[in-house]
This record gives C-alpha cells, sequence and structure tokens, in this order.
C-alpha cells in the first residue's frame, strides 16, 4: 500500500476517535463550568421548631419502595392552636439510571391516586428564595370530600433547582379533576417521550445537569374557612423554618411560633 493511501485511510478512524472524545468531554465541560458559577444548596430538615410538635409518620413499604430513596421525612407538625403543617422529605445521594426518577412521585399523580382532585388555582408555579438559596414551586389545590389542602412541592438537582418545572403530571389531575376517571387520564397524558427531550433541551441551554443527588420535598396545610392568603403565608414561613441549609446554625434560623 502506498504512503498516500495509508494515510487517507487512517484519517476516517482519526475523525471518528476525535469526534467520539469531543462528545465525551464537551458535556462534562459544558454542564460543570456552569455548575462552578453557582452556589449548591444542600437543605436539611429542621424537626424541632418552637411552638409546633412533629410526630413522625412511616410511609408504606410499596411507598418506600417506589421511592428507593436514601432518607425519607414524613409527618406532621401541630401547634397548640390546632394548626397542621404535613411535611415530606426523600433524599437520593447517588444517581441510579436504572431507577426510576424521584420526581415522578409528585402530588399531581400520588394524591390523585390516592383520590384528590386538582381544584383550579392561581398561581401555579413561584419562584423563591430561601435562606439565600434560589427555589422553585409548584403551588397546588386538591380537595377530598370535605378536605381541602394547600400544597407546595419542589427539588433540588446536585444542589441546583432543576431547569424544568415539576408539572409533568399535571394534564392527569386536571383530566381527573373533570370527572374522568384515573385510567383515561393517564392515558391522555402527553407523550412522555416529549417532556423527556424538553427536558434534555432545558437541561443543555440552562447548563444544568439532569444527573446527580436529588432531593424531593412537599408541605402542605388544610384550608378551612380562612383565606387561601394566609394558609399561603403560613405555608411560606413555615418553609423558612423547617427546611434550612445544611451548614446554617440553628440560633442563625428565627423561631415561627403560631400567632
Amino acid at each position: 500500500m502506498h504512503a498516500g493511501k495509508r494515510a487517507r485511510w487512517w484519517i476516517v478512524p482519526a475523525c471518528l476517535t476525535a469526534a467520539v472524545g469531543a462528545l465525551w468531554v464537551f458535556p462534562k465541560f459544558w454542564f460543570t463550568a456552569q455548575a462552578a458559577a453557582h452556589t449548591k444548596t444542600s437543605l436539611t430538615e429542621n424537626r424541632d421548631i418552637k411552638g409546633w410538635i412533629f410526630e413522625e409518620i412511616p410511609i408504606s413499604q410499596a411507598a418506600e419502595r417506589a421511592l428507593v430513596a436514601d432518607h425519607i421525612i414524613n409527618g406532621e407538625f401541630r401547634s397548640a392552636a390546632g394548626e397542621a403543617i404535613r411535611v415530606f422529605s426523600a433524599k437520593r445521594h447517588t444517581d441510579n439510571p436504572n431507577e426510576i426518577g424521584l420526581f415522578v412521585h409528585t402530588p399531581d399523580r400520588c394524591w390523585v391516586e390516592g383520590g384528590w382532585k386538582l381544584e383550579p388555582s392561581a398561581p401555579g408555579f413561584i419562584e423563591t428564595k430561601l435562606h439565600g438559596a434560589q427555589l422553585a414551586l409548584e403551588r397546588r389545590i386538591f380537595q377530598h370530600g370535605s378536605n381541602k389542602e394547600l400544597v407546595y412541592f419542589g427539588g433540588l438537582i446536585d444542589g441546583q433547582v432543576p431547569p424544568y418545572r415539576l408539572d409533568h403530571n399535571l394534564s392527569m389531575a386536571a383530566r381527573t379533576a373533570l370527572n374522568e376517571t384515573f385510567s383515561s387520564a393517564t392515558d391522555k397524558v402527553p407523550d412522555s417521550k416529549l417532556h423527556f427531550w424538553q427536558r434534555l433541551w432545558s437541561s443543555f441551554t440552562s447548563r444544568t445537569q439532569l444527573s446527580g443527588p436529588k432531593h424531593f420535598f412537599r408541605i402542605s396545610t388544610p384550608i378551612h374557612s380562612e383565606r387561601i392568603e394566609q394558609a399561603d403565608h403560613r405555608l411560606m414561613e413555615f418553609l423558612r423554618n423547617w427546611l434550612r441549609p445544611a451548614e446554617l446554625k440553628p440560633e442563625l434560623i428565627p423561631d415561627l411560633a403560631p400567632q
């Protein structure tokens, strides 16, 4: 084989190798460069809040198997005045692609499966700061018989806000609220593949990874005869005391006693 032909024969494999190497290195550079510019937030649950008594409520074995979480907190805070705040927190310290996503289990799905119905309300999405960290919260009102509950829920991926909303089950909850059966509502949910590609694109454009340690949290309170604005205020104030940065000293967090 002539020298010229041998040189041309190596061009294609060399180009393919370079392309594969670039595809392998680029995502790490793309996401790591952005992550370095943002402070990661590790939130921990506070069970000792002045004026409130916490009761831990174990979840079912079926729910525990579905979550595959390394850390779970589920329970209810009660005040002397009878106010109630229900909390749930689940963490996965490592990411396993073979396990179902932790963010799949949102109230839009799990509460609807339990018989709750979504009630139209606004806003459905809130952005707020928690001890200086940015949080994105889904906001819902659910009703079950005469019981009505205001719910906030959100999550973190590797200490950062996901580059997408956790509203992937919202259409199912909305359809179920229109007196459709849970199974028929599930059949009409937009194609999950579309959601998958939308999340990949959001992840790429925001330079935020979809993989990594995950933290899902939910907080809710019953709505009785009070105005919804009062329930919103109670949840937001309580959230600041329940979830706190792991490095923040307890004495720096203001107490939240019922007024």
